[in-house]
């Protein structure tokens, strides 16, 4: 089971992004559904402000499918706070089964999985999976605060401002289609540095891509895209660099939600993006509508994180790290065999 990809009947029926500023002024900034333009969404902290992320995306994905609260069966939501109060305080008002996750940079893909399956096994008949970060608020909890002014390595990446949610349903009325997913397992390379989380994540991107190609047969060929969640340019090299002395090339259809977010000439990120919010809004505002129009018919994507707290960081603990794998398709592919 652990080698295994496991096939899912669903899809998901609407989804929704929202962002702050720098977002907003980056190479995808006419696809979002709501940005804020300092970044507090109407609220006195930066906390608040993401909580009010997690809420305003996750109403938005469902006007945009037609649907109420009422018609949510389980939310699978989460963020980088300890304790997950973005997602707990955002959405302390719907009255819906709700489950709290912590994936770090892969949330948005885990609560994908577990919706997709709880939908594909008939558990459930609609499921959310919402997921966000805030710059400020990961700031405050795992660095320096903003105000101090620290100098960032040429490594580090930029949280992404931002939330994405997704409704998972059957497949009559989806935008894409959810054909199989793949959990990552937990890894460690021995990468210490907090500022090159690219880097720690990497290995786990290239565990899950191998398995998922082993289990199913199938190769980089078969797919348009294959996206990771928040590598960054430095762990995307390394994870095609991986790739390549397994003997799998992924360069030709390869890209990061980090690195599309932002605009590497004009906004000083550094590495790219990151968070949670990076591969949520990414996908839920640019790669599926793509999907929906087909212009991309078969899509890898992968959230990846690196599962570290303030307290890891301190003690001097090696960064473990995880990557979780959702393979989407169009719906003019369903009847593509993946698993």
């Amino acid at each position: 089971m652990n080698n295994a990809c496991i096939p899912t009947r669903c899809g998901i029926l609407s989804a929704a992004s929202v962002v702050g500023k720098l977002e907003k002024n980056g190479p995808l900034g006419g696809c979002f559904d709501i940005h804020s333009a300092d970044d507090r969404f109407g609220q006195k902290t930066w906390e608040k402000a993401e909580a009010e992320m997690q809420r305003l995306a996750l109403n938005t994905a469902l006007a945009k499918g037609e649907l109420r609260q009422e018609d949510l069966d389980a939310i699978f939501a989460g963020d980088l706070l300890n304790q997950c109060i973005g997602a707990a305080y955002g959405l302390k008002d719907y009255n819906v089964p709700y489950f709290g996750l912590y994936g770090a940079c892969s949330t948005a893909a885990e609560g994908l999985i577990l919706s997709s399956l709880l939908v594909s096994g008939g558990m459930v008949q609609r499921a959310a999976a919402v997921a966000s970060s805030h710059n400020c608020t990961a700031e405050r909890q795992y660095r320096s605060p903003i105000e101090y002014g620290g100098q960032r390595t040429p490594t580090a990446q930029w949280t992404v401002t931002g939330a994405g949610a997704f409704i998972v349903g059957e497949n009559e009325h989806a935008q894409a289609l959810v054909k199989g997913v793949c959990p990552g397992i937990v890894l460690e390379k021995g990468i210490r540095d907090a500022a090159n989380m690219g880097a720690a994540m990497a290995p786990a991107a290239a565990d899950t891509l191998l398995r998922f190609f082993d289990s199913t047969g199938k190769s980089p060929d078969d797919f348009d895209l294959i996206a990771t969640g928040d590598l960054g340019y430095e762990g995307g090299d390394i994870l095609c660099e991986i790739m390549a002395l397994e003997g799998v090339d992924i360069r030709n259809v390869y890209n990061d939600c980090g690195m599309m977010i932002y605009s590497r000439d004009t906004q000083d990120t550094h590495a790219g993006g990151s968070g949670c919010g990076c591969s949520a809004t990414v996908l839920a505002s640019y790669l599926l509508p793509k999907i929906a129009a087909g212009a991309l018919k078969r899509v890898l994507v992968m959230g990846t994180g690196a599962m570290m707290s303030p307290q890891s960081i301190q003690q001097g603990e090696y960064i473990p790290a995880i990557g979780h794998l959702v393979c989407l398709t169009s719906k003019e592919e369903e009847e593509w065999e993946l698993c």
